[in-house]
C-alpha cells in the first residue's frame, strides 16, 4: 500500500494563584487562547531554561509550580502510608488520596469511583487487562482486534497473553490518509472468535483523533468488548466515559500535567467485579490463609502493596489545574495551535508532513504534528533542533507498526501543549527551514 505523505497537502486553585492572564480577558474563545498562552509562567522549567521550545509533550508533559508544590507540601506535612494507618496522620492521608480518586471520577465523568483503578501507567494499566481479563477469557483461536497505528503499550501484552492462551492478534489497517479504515473495522468485527477490540483514541505518532463513540457503538452492536487507549486524548480533550461507554479506558498522569509514576484504568464496574487480581498483597486481599486467599472489594482489589501515594496527590493537583484552564479551552487552544503550525511547515520546502490533512474544524487531529526533511534522519534532525534549543521527539514512537505503514524508518515529532505559542512554531519553522535547505543542498 502506498501513502500520501502531506507537504501542503484570577481563578484562585486550593488558594494559589494562577497565571493573572487567565482572569483578564472576557471572550470565553480568546481567554482560552490567550489565557493559556499565559499560563506558561506558572511552570517554572521556562524560568530555568530560558528561550527553552518545548514540543515533545506527547512524551511527557511540563508540570506547573502548583503540581510541585502539592507533592512537596504532602511529603514535608503530610505524609504517611494509607488504608492501613490507626493514626490521624495516616488517615488524613488516606482522605487525601480518595478525594484524588472521587475527582478524577469527576473529571473524567466515569461511570463510578470505584471504577477508578490507580496504576503506575496507562501500560501497565492495559497489562492489567490483558492479564486479568484476558487469561480468564481468552481460548485458543479467539482474536484480539487491534490496529497497524497502536502504541506499543496496546500492542505488546495482548501479543504476550494471546500467546499464553493460544489466541491470536488481527489489525485494523489505516487508510492512505492516516485514519483508521473504518471499512476494515466493520469486517473485522465479524470475524468469528473476536473476544475484545483494543484501540488508541488519538495516534501519538499521527495525531489523529479516532472517531470513539463510533468505534465503541459498532463493537457494542456485535457484543464485543472494547478497551480505549487514551494516554493521548485524556490530555487534550473534554472526556465523558459514562455517555462513550467503552468497557476500559486507559491514561497516564505525566502526559497531563501530572507527576510520572500515575496512571488510570477506568473501567465499567461489572468488568472489574468479573475479573481477578492482577497483582497480589497489601490492601487487595481480604483474607490470607497459608493455602488462600480472599480479596478486596473495588478499587482495593487492583491496588496491591503501597501506591505512588504523593504522586497521586500531585495528579489531583494537575486535574484542579486543568478544570481551572477548561477542557474545552485546552482543545480548542491546541486546535488552533496545530493548524498554525501545519500551515507553517508545510511551506517549508524538503519537509514531508505526515498524518490527514487538517479539514479546517479542527476536528480530526490533536497537537501531534509528525514530519520528516528529504535527506536526513529524524535523530539528526532532532540533533539539529536541539542545538537550537527546541525538544522534538524522533524515532519510531513505540509504533513500529505503523512506520512500516508509511514506509519510513522513522520521524521526527513536535507535540504541544498548554505552554506552547506561536513563537514556539515559528522557532520550529525557522530552524527547520535552515536545515531542510542544509540537506537539501547536499542530496
Amino acid at each position: 500500500m502506498t501513502f500520501v505523505i502531506f507537504r501542503r497537502a484570577a481563578q484562585d486553585y486550593d488558594g494559589r494563584k494562577m497565571s493573572q492572564n487567565l482572569i483578564s480577558l472576557s471572550s470565553p474563545l480568546l481567554a482560552g487562547a490567550a489565557g493559556l498562552a499565559g499560563c506558561r509562567a506558572d511552570f517554572p522549567v521556562f524560568r530555568h531554561h530560558p528561550g527553552l521550545v518545548f514540543l515533545d509533550s506527547a512524551a511527557s508533559t511540563q508540570k506547573p509550580q502548583q503540581v510541585i508544590d502539592a507533592i512537596a507540601e504532602f511529603y514535608a506535612g503530610g505524609y504517611a502510608n494509607i488504608h492501613r494507618g490507626a493514626y490521624r496522620l495516616s488517615a488524613q492521608a488516606t482522605d487525601q488520596f480518595e478525594a484524588v480518586r472521587e475527582r478524577a471520577a469527576q473529571f473524567f465523568k466515569a461511570p463510578a469511583a470505584e471504577s477508578i483503578i490507580f496504576t503506575r501507567n496507562a501500560t501497565e494499566a492495559v497489562n492489567l487487562v490483558a492479564y486479568s481479563w484476558g487469561l480468564r477469557n481468552l481460548n485458543a483461536g479467539d482474536v484480539v482486534l487491534v490496529s497497524e497505528m497502536e502504541h506499543h503499550a496496546n500492542l505488546v501484552p495482548w501479543h504476550l497473553v494471546t500467546g499464553l492462551r493460544g489466541a491470536r492478534v488481527e489489525a485494523v489497517r489505516m487508510t492512505p490518509e492516516g485514519r483508521l479504515d473504518l471499512e476494515d473495522y466493520a469486517q473485522k468485527l465479524q470475524l468469528p472468535n473476536l473476544k475484545l477490540v483494543a484501540l488508541q483514541h488519538v495516534s501519538n505518532a499521527l495525531g489523529t483523533i479516532h472517531p470513539a463513540k463510533q468505534l465503541v457503538d459498532m463493537a457494542h452492536r456485535h457484543g464485543k468488548p472494547i478497551l480505549l487507549d487514551g494516554a493521548q486524548a485524556a490530555p487534550h480533550m473534554p472526556l465523558n466515559l459514562s455517555e462513550l461507554g467503552a468497557d476500559f479506558y486507559v491514561l497516564s498522569a505525566h502526559k497531563m500535567l501530572g507527576p510520572s509514576g500515575v496512571g488510570l484504568l477506568i473501567a465499567q464496574p461489572q468488568h472489574l467485579r468479573d475479573m481477578p487480581p492482577f497483582l497480589g498483597g497489601g490492601d487487595m486481599i481480604r483474607e490470607v490463609y497459608t493455602d488462600r486467599s480472599t480479596y478486596a472489594d473495588l478499587p482495593n482489589r487492583f491496588e496491591a502493596g503501597t501506591p505512588a501515594i504523593a504522586e497521586v496527590v500531585g495528579f489531583g493537583a494537575a486535574l484542579a489545574y486543568l478544570e481551572g484552564l477548561g477542557m474545552e479551552n485546552v482543545h480548542a487552544y491546541e486546535s488552533e495551535l496545530f493548524q498554525y503550525a501545519q500551515g507553517q511547515l508545510n511551506l517549508i520546502e524538503g519537509v514531508d508532513l505526515y498524518g490527514p490533512e487538517s479539514d479546517g474544524e479542527h476536528s480530526e487531529r490533536a497537537g501531534v504534528l509528525s514530519f520528516n526533511v528529504r535527506g536526513a534522519h529524524a535523530h539528526d534532525v532532532a540533533g539539529f533542533l536541539d542545538e537550537a534549543n527546541i525538544c522534538v521527539r524522533a524515532g519510531h514512537h513505540c509504533a513500529q507498526p505503523l512506520m512500516r505503514a508509511l514506509d519510513v524508518v522513522s520521524t521526527a515529532r513536535a507535540s504541544f501543549y498548554v505552554y506552547n505559542t506561536r513563537e514556539d512554531v515559528d522557532a520550529l519553522a525557522r530552524e527547520l527551514r535552515d536545515i531542510a535547505t542544509f540537506f537539501g543542498e547536499n542530496l
